[in-house]
């Protein structure tokens, strides 16, 4: 972590499922993989029909292990030449779900100076070169152990999920000197608590029943993207100044991004109040 505050800078920490793009990445994965032979039929109905209960439901400990299995039971045996071949189709059907609000929150970011990541459970090898091709800084995913070149059905670290991003954020804040204190996290699943909680600015994005719960008791601005109306409404309790100051939060404050600390101080003084905005686009 940074020493001054002078020099400190933050990043924005993506999660990538229902957060960044609309459903599942693992659909679109087991597609590809199944298109080049490379799975059988049977996997991708498995992880398609976990897709569906995934967006319905949001994640959980179990699904995720679950899904996490499955995938090192699937690559196991696999070159890791011919997964990264997928990426020349599997890309252009992942970048095709990224919402726009997101990617206007990823050049907002940039705005002001903040280094943007995407952090999945998803495998490193459509992660890394997805976060390449939306212009952002890095992309942490699940990596899975190779002996010569060949899958081995292992880990390779620890599963990025829950802990496990907290851990890897934590490894590359302090090899970068990111101050996690003026840091932003978006996530749409309680299963990023962690995630969250190490930041100044947790988002809670489209989120799940027990992540909004969460961020109402403290206060973290939860944001919605909705596909029927291309406005933000809010609704709050809280004062016209305190509301300002939500907005001001979600906006990042373009004239202010690099004075973020101040007004984390500014926040820790005022009551913590609920804030829910929704951010639409046309059908």
């Amino acid at each position: 972590m940074a020493s001054s505050t002078s020099t400190a800078r933050g990043a924005a920490f993506f999660d990538l499922d229902r957060t960044l793009i609309s459903g599942s990445s693992a659909v679109d994965f087991g597609i590809a993989a199944w298109r080049n032979k490379l799975i059988p039929g049977s996997a991708l109905l498995h992880d398609a029909g976990g897709a569906i209960a995934f967006r319905l439901a949001g994640a959980s400990d179990e699904k995720s292990v679950a899904t996490r299995d499955r995938l090192l039971s699937a690559v196991k045996g696999i070159k890791q030449d011919d997964l990264l071949a997928l990426n020349e189709e599997l890309i252009p059907r992942v970048l095709s779900k990224v919402r726009p609000e997101s990617k206007g929150l990823i050049d907002m970011h940039h705005e002001a100076g903040r280094d943007c990541y995407i952090v999945s459970a998803s495998p490193v090898e459509l992660v890394e070169p997805l976060a390449r091709a939306l212009g952002m800084e890095g992309g942490i995913g699940t990596r899975s152990a190779t002996v010569d070149g060949v899958y081995t059905g292992e880990l390779n670290g620890p599963f990025c999920y829950g802990d496990g991003k907290r851990m890897i954020i934590e490894k590359i804040a302090a090899s970068r000197g990111y101050d996690l204190r003026l840091s932003y996290s978006y996530s749409d699943s309680a299963s990023d608590l962690p995630m969250l909680e190490m930041v100044g600015h947790p988002v809670a994005v489209n989120p799940d029943s027990p992540l909004e719960a969460v961020a109402h008791q403290r206060g973290w601005p939860v944001v919605v993207f909705s596909r029927k109306r291309k406005q933000v409404v809010r609704t709050t309790t809280a004062s016209v100044g305190a509301a300002a100051l939500a907005v001001g939060t979600y906006a990042f404050g373009r004239r202010h991004g690099r004075l973020v600390e101040s007004a984390r101080i500014a926040d820790q003084a005022m009551p913590r109040n609920r804030f829910r905005f929704r951010i639409g686009r046309a059908s």
